[in-house]
């Protein structure tokens, strides 16, 4: 198997497998690939770097174990490395704006059939291992479709899908709108300005330094910390569990409508305007936080919910009430 190799701009003198394949602006797409095609598809079975110098506005990555990190650069030009690979080769496609990186059999929707029915794989029976990073231009849309893979996404102002099974979840630096989807994994964001969408059936989210102008996350029984930085526009939030907690911690001062709600756990809060109502069963939590021009709406059956302040300094604790 070919090791990995930097990859270099050929002349048309030079033979088709002298060096790795590069594109060619006018072409926009990579000559010399070894198993390629004319119509801009490579079957990769090696650790490989690939370049493309034509524009890309759209990156679709489909793996199944190992790793993907995408990261966006104000380089005009795509640059893909595979680092690390085993079992069946990759496919690498390359269609006018669009590249794709994926195992041509791996079906989400087929994934999602199985899921549905109870049946999710193990990601470690699968002949499969994949390490993909991909350096695009920061305004590309973003899909990513990963198995027991870990995802890391940064630094993009395109927006991003990302759906998992397994795998962490890790978004930085997004300024586009996101939405994350995952059975198992865990998600965590930080200095998301983007509107931010997550489903999870058991993964903990976890928010950090939020300026999102909207929040939508739902979960069967995944946990939920939510910390919300001070936004230029108030905030419109809203956040589910069937049995996980809530924990959010709101700016200083806060400007939010709130109305929170749990059939069975504790309500606590740091907030004097806030008022709770029902003692036994359900319990409400509601009021206007300053002019009550952002919401915030949270809610569990059998989860805690917890609304902190973000205090003038880190440094100060913050007093709760709890109920």
């Amino acid at each position: 198997m070919r090791q990995a190799e930097e990859v270099s701009t050929m002349s048309e003198s030079e033979s088709p497998h002298d060096a790795s394949p590069v594109p060619e602006a006018e072409a926009e797409s990579p000559q010399g690939a070894d198993g390629g095609t004319d119509d801009g598809t490579w079957s990769v079975d090696a650790p490989r770097r690939m370049s493309f110098d034509g524009p890309v506005t759209t990156l679709r990555i489909r793996v199944v174990n190992g790793a993907v990190n995408v990261v966006g650069s104000p380089d005009p030009a795509t640059h893909l490395d595979i680092s690390e690979l085993s079992g069946r080769p990759l496919t690498v496609r390359r269609e006018g704006s669009t590249l794709t990186v994926e195992y041509e059999e791996f079906s989400w929707q087929g994934l999602r059939r199985l899921i549905e029915r109870g049946k999710l794989p193990d990601p470690r029976t699968l002949d499969h291992r994949a390490v993909v990073s991909v350096a695009v231009p920061d305004s590309a849309r973003l899909e990513v479709r990963a198995v027991g893979a870990d995802t890391v996404v940064s630094s993009l102002a395109g927006p991003a899908d990302v759906k998992a099974v397994s795998g962490e979840t890790t978004l930085v630096g997004l300024s586009g709108a996101v939405r994350a989807d995952t059975v198992t994994g865990r998600v965590e964001a930080q200095s998301v300005t983007g509107p931010l969408t997550v489903a999870s059936v058991s993964g903990d989210l976890t928010v950090v330094d939020g300026t999102s102008p909207t929040l939508r996350a739902d979960s069967v029984n995944g946990d939920m910390i939510v910390d919300i930085d001070q936004a230029d526009s108030p905030a419109d939030i809203e956040l589910s569990s069937v049995s996980g907690e809530i924990a959010v911690r709101l700016p200083h001062p806060a400007d939010a409508r709130v109305e929170a709600n749990t059939t069975s756990g504790s309500l606590s809060h740091a907030f004097e305007d806030l008022r709770v109502s029902g003692q036994f069963g359900m319990k409400k939590l509601t009021g206007k936080l300053g002019e009550g021009s952002g919401r915030l709406k949270a809610s569990t059956v059998s989860g805690s919910i917890a609304l902190l302040r973000r205090p003038a300094s880190d440094a100060a604790p913050n007093d709760k009430k709890v109920l």
